[in-house]
């Protein structure tokens, strides 16, 4: 549990600069949506601590940084091409409005620094499995890649499948209900979420593994009841359409839509 406890010391420092660094572009660029780029590219920097703290490299430290490496490197390119030629997304360009003269304080620690927490939070299965990756690789982390898989398909599909929608010009006005939009709502965040408790399936063989649990917990938590789904579900229901879509198609997990 020491070794955990400091890998998480050094972790933390990291974040807390990398942070930092990204609030300081940000004010430059004025643009706090830069914050969505950096998350993912966060977690590839907590894992590359890892990988650089433990000799030999476990295999299953190995395994996790490909996932990681894999899941951020599309996040970040996904978030980036979206926003890219675009005004600031609406939710920060709000609180700008919305904070006044207390903007650039609520900014740092409201957007980036309380991002870096959740990041520190959610990166547990990562730090847990840097400070000790345990013996060899098993049939828990086998089934760990299997959810992970799972979970990265939907999140890289319903991401594309938004993206071609949006950029359609007939679709204005409209509400996406068809591919994996069908089944749920929000299938990209069910496989963000997904992809996470695949992770720390993998974590679970590393000594004291359990206490990692805290990472797809946070992030279960915070898609579904705090900044993900909330959130685009209030500005959502604005759009004609959608209380007649939100009956039928489940919210989080997918399922066959409602009849009538």
């Amino acid at each position: 549990m020491a070794a955990i406890l400091q890998s998480y010391l050094v972790a933390a420092a990291a974040v807390f600069g990398y942070m930092t660094v990204w609030y300081v572009i940000a004010l430059v660029r004025k643009r706090n949506d830069l914050a969505d780029t950096a998350w993912g590219l966060g977690f590839i920097m907590i894992g590359v601590l890892a990988v650089l703290a433990q000799d030999p490299i476990s295999s299953r430290l190995s395994l996790v940084g490909v996932l990681v490496l894999a899941w951020g490197v599309r996040l970040a390119m996904h978030v980036y091409s979206r926003n890219r030629g675009k005004a600031e997304d609406y939710r920060y360009a709000q609180w700008r409005k919305d904070w006044g003269k207390w903007f650039l304080i609520r900014t740092y620690l409201q957007v980036f620094l309380l991002q870096g927490l959740f990041m520190l939070l959610i990166a547990a299965s990562i730090v847990v499995v840097g400070a000790d990756g345990g013996g060899p690789l098993g049939w828990l982390d086998a089934l760990g890649v299997a959810v992970w898989l799972l979970g990265f398909v939907f999140e890289s599909v319903g991401d594309a499948q938004l993206k071609a929608f949006v950029s359609d010009p007939t679709s204005r006005g409209k509400i996406l209900d068809t591919g994996l939009w069908r089944y749920t709502r929000h299938p990209n965040y069910f496989g963000e979420v997904t992809q996470w408790w695949g992770v720390w399936l993998i974590a679970l063989s590393a000594p004291h593994g359990w206490v990692a649990v805290v990472s797809p917990l946070t992030i279960t938590l915070l898609l579904l009841f705090v900044s993900g789904v909330p959130m685009l579900e209030k500005k959502m229901a604005e759009n004609p359409g959608w209380a007649e879509y939100a009956a039928k198609t489940s919210v989080f997990v997918p399922l066959p839509p409602k009849k009538g």
